[in-house]
């Protein structure tokens, strides 16, 4: 079982409302629907087997269109399964099969067709799931809402839900609360329009906001492609847990999707194309939101909202925005920078600009000073968010003294491998600066006391050692590291020996 169990980003600027709200509703709805449900199901599903197999076993009678429907989407569906009960040997369901196959009388037999039938329509007309749950052969213009509300069990909620957080508070904050809404709700309805597009007849109720969460994790997947899942795998009775970037787990996710929805269709008793359709939606979604700039423009309000105060000037810079004047704008927040270059509101803003002008260099650049400054707010989660978009927006490197406090940053979260891959990128990309030094030795450390890996830790240790950076004044802490790995690396060695004796 492999499960997420959180991301590099778990803080917000402000409490996410809209998804505590939809995870409050969702479970408020499950806890007044399910025993309803659950008491509903059976006697439903029990007079549908009925009238399919009587059917079966007597193509002759009459059946009314309510009947008509209900076999002939059977037959479509599940040929193996119809063609298997029209066997008359085939094995037995209940009392009742018995019965009626001891039965040959044609009025009785189409007594029974009629009675059951009326059970149908009757059960139909009153049950929640025929209700407010999705039917693909007779989709109702409520059910696009009502069924993503609506669960099948404390797995099925629980599982959609865990989804729901990991994925949506970070698009609230992204997109604000009346996008994000918005957004949910289409997304919902989309994937259930999609799933009925590749089950079209199908009368089986579809319930769950798988469609919509998928369509969260598409979107996630487009605007965070590289931020790292933390995720836990149970294997063997032992609970590995490691970091992998949201690009190489969310499309492995959608692909397994393909294949079970390829596989199984609609027979494995999960909506797999609502998912996939859900998915391709979010992912579409996010990228017309952020190249349209609906969502440069959604961040900016959110930005001025959790601001206590304003400066005039950001005020200023506001309007002309609002004006178009792009350019002004731009002159003005950098004239304000450099009176108040830790000024967070004037470095964003000048970032939404420059995103505008589609100047992304310039973003990159706005983007790597605002991380700085979350930095210096001791604020590591929004710093390793900017980080994330200056790599998306096509940075390569921050200046080195960021870099560096931004791996110290993570390395005091205790995410030890980021921490390491990080302090090994700084080193290779600024080899003749004293900070590719310091990230070398903060990497053997790491290495050392964090990942038991002192064979990495003595060879880092031993570069940095012979490098060409002076380090007269470290000499002795390299030294004292070379000791300490080429110990840890005898230890390891004797203890190896002992149990092979």
């Amino acid at each position: 079982m492999l499960l997420p169990i959180k991301h590099e980003n778990m803080s917000t600027r402000r409490l996410p409302v809209i998804t505590l709200a939809l995870i409050a509703l969702n479970v408020i709805v499950f806890l007044g629907t399910y025993s309803t449900i659950e008491a509903e199901a059976p006697q439903l599903g029990k007079t549908r087997a009925h009238i399919l197999l009587l059917a079966a076993a007597h193509p002759e009678l009459k059946l009314a269109p309510e009947a008509q429907e209900l076999v002939a989407g059977f037959q479509k569906q599940h040929p193996s399964a119809w063609k298997k009960i029209q066997s008359p040997n085939h094995d037995v369901v209940d009392a009742w099969d018995t019965k009626m196959r001891l039965q040959e009388d044609p009025a009785v037999l189409q007594a029974e067709m009629d009675e059951l039938t009326t059970q149908y329509t009757t059960l139909s007309a009153s049950a929640l799931t025929t209700q407010y749950a999705f039917i693909p052969a007779h989709p109702k213009a409520v059910a696009y809402l009502t069924a993503n509300f609506l669960h099948g069990g404390w797995l099925h909620l629980i599982g959609n839900m865990w989804f729901l957080w990991l994925a949506g508070f970070v698009l609230e904050d992204v997109w604000g609360r009346p996008l994000y809404t918005v957004f949910y709700l289409v997304a919902g309805a989309a994937a259930l329009q999609f799933y009925a597009w590749t089950n079209a007849g199908s009368l089986v109720p579809t319930l769950g906001a798988s469609g919509a969460v998928a369509a969260l994790m598409g979107a996630f997947l487009v605007r965070f492609p590289k931020m790292k899942i933390r995720m836990a795998w149970l294997f063997a009775f032992r609970l590995i847990r490691f970091n992998a970037p949201a690009y190489t787990l969310l499309p492995l996710w959608l692909l397994m999707e393909v294949f079970y929805g390829a596989a199984f269709g609609g027979s494995s008793g999960v909506a797999h194309w609502a998912h996939v359709g859900g998915f391709a939606f979010g992912a579409l979604g996010a990228v017309v939101l952020r190249y349209s700039g609906l969502e440069q423009k959604a961040n900016a309000a959110v930005e001025s909202k959790v601001s206590w105060t304003t400066h005039p000037e950001i005020d200023q810079a506001h309007e002309l925005i609002e004006q178009g004047q792009l350019d002004a704008a731009g002159d003005l927040l950098k004239q304000h920078l450099t009176a108040q270059p830790d000024s967070i509101d004037a470095c964003a803003l000048l970032r939404d600009v420059c995103w505008k002008k589609q100047d992304l260099p310039a973003y990159s650049e706005a983007t790597a000073k605002l991380c700085g400054l979350h930095l210096k707010l001791r604020e590591p989660d929004a710093a390793w968010q900017d980080y994330e978009e200056f790599l998306n927006s096509g940075g390569t490197h921050l200046p080195a003294a960021l870099w560096l406090e931004l791996c110290r940053a993570l390395e005091q979260q205790q995410d030890f491998e980021r921490a390491f891959t990080e302090y090994l990128s700084l080193a290779g990309a600024y080899p003749t600066d004293r900070q590719s030094l310091m990230a070398q030795l903060a990497a053997a450390r790491v290495c050392l006391k964090r990942l038991g890996r002192p064979q990495d830790a003595l060879q880092l240790f031993q570069t940095a050692a012979a490098s060409a950076i002076p380090h007269l004044d470290l000499e002795v802490n390299i030294q004292a590291g070379i000791k300490e790995a080429q110990t840890a690396l005898s230890g390891g060695a004797a203890k190896a020996a002992g149990a092979g004796a």
